[in-house]
């Protein structure tokens, strides 16, 4: 059972297991780790959007632009 952690202004504190600060996703450890799976499951979720919508009309060419321009930027 997790203890509640109550701050002076009487609002609680929760107990999360990763949380975001500047972009960079920091997972309970130990040691410093940073979770990616975050970043992983906006990138599949874009690229797929972008396959979805496109199908086979659009050329390799404009699919590929589409996603160095949308994806990986998620990824950078």
């Amino acid at each position: 059972m997790k203890t509640k952690i109550i701050s002076l202004s009487t609002c609680d504190i929760l107990w999360v297991d990763a949380i975001r600060y500047l972009g960079a996703f920091i997972a309970r450890s130990c040691s410093f780790k940073c979770s990616l799976e975050y970043v992983k499951k906006s990138f599949y979720r874009a690229a797929n959007a972008i396959f979805a919508k496109t199908g086979r009309c659009a050329s390799e060419e404009a699919t590929l632009h589409l996603v160095k321009s949308k994806c990986l930027p998620i990824l950078l």
